[in-house]
């Protein structure tokens, strides 16, 4: 079985986000890591090459930072990957990030393609369904229990007020949600050999596409921080007279009741 995993590489979720003059975000020593959505994602792609055999290929798009997670999901047990880099590719929108994985996983012998329901930076889980509709296959969102046989895949996905039992047949994408496994570690020996495997780098060039064919649908003008959070008030005095006053507050001032 040939299954590809489409990896995004992520602020560490204990990072502080800081923006700079220009209303960007500043990565200045930011740690970065693989989406934790991905490393379910991952992970349920190495149980099913453990099962069925196969090819692990991971994909990705980004700098050069960006090898440091494919080490690791290398390190883990993946085979090969596939990093696509392009002076062109700066701060792409989910649509163009989507069709230029489409023009790279479509080189790529695949059964399933695996990927997180997010990535924790934008959060907002299009580039996985948007491959797919660019593949022109079936997709599968926020899975939390995958069998295959068959040609067939037989996911459950969680909804509102429970659970839904999907089957699709391969190829399929299917992204991964937590609660689908629990992620293995790298081993040492897994680690040494991720150092000698090759991360194959691809342009728009290799992908026979340009800039010209990826006009961006969606353009960020604009990131703020929260507002900072109010301290809170205390309420002294006796519990009846307490009471009183919090009512007033909710009422009268929050405005909540």
């Amino acid at each position: 079985m040939d299954i590809v995993v489409c990896l995004k590489q992520t602020f560490d979720t204990e990072a502080k986000i800081v923006l700079n003059s220009n209303g960007k975000i500043d990565g200045t020593g930011v740690n970065l890591i693989m989406n934790p959505y991905d490393e379910f994602a991952v992970e349920e792609a190495l149980k099913l090459k453990e099962k069925f055999g196969g090819q692990v290929t991971l994909v990705s798009m980004g700098g050069e930072r960006v090898t440091e997670s494919l080490r690791t999901a290398l390190a883990m047990g993946c085979d090969e990957a596939v990093l696509i880099q392009d002076p062109d590719l700066e701060s792409p929108d989910e649509w163009v990030t989507a069709e230029v994985l489409a023009k790279a996983v479509s080189k790529i012998p695949y059964d399933i393609i695996l990927a997180g329901r997010i990535a924790v930076d934008d959060g907002s889980g299009q580039v996985a369904i948007r491959l797919a509709d660019a593949l022109k296959i079936p997709s599968v969102n926020c899975i939390i229990k995958l069998e295959v046989e068959d040609g067939k895949a037989a996911a459950t996905r969680e909804i509102d007020g429970g659970t839904e039992l999907i089957e699709v047949r391969l190829p399929a994408v299917l992204t991964a949600q937590k609660g689908l496994n629990i992620p293995r570690y790298p081993s040492m020996m897994g680690i040494m050999k991720a150092k000698k495997k090759e991360i194959k780098g691809m342009t728009l060039a290799d992908l026979g596409i340009g800039a010209a064919d990826l006009p961006r649908k969606m353009s960020i003008t604009k990131f703020s921080l929260p507002s900072p959070r109010k301290g809170g008030i205390k309420i002294s005095g006796e519990a009846a007279d307490a009471a009183k006053e919090l009512a007033r507050i909710l009422r009268e001032e929050a405005k909540v009741i």
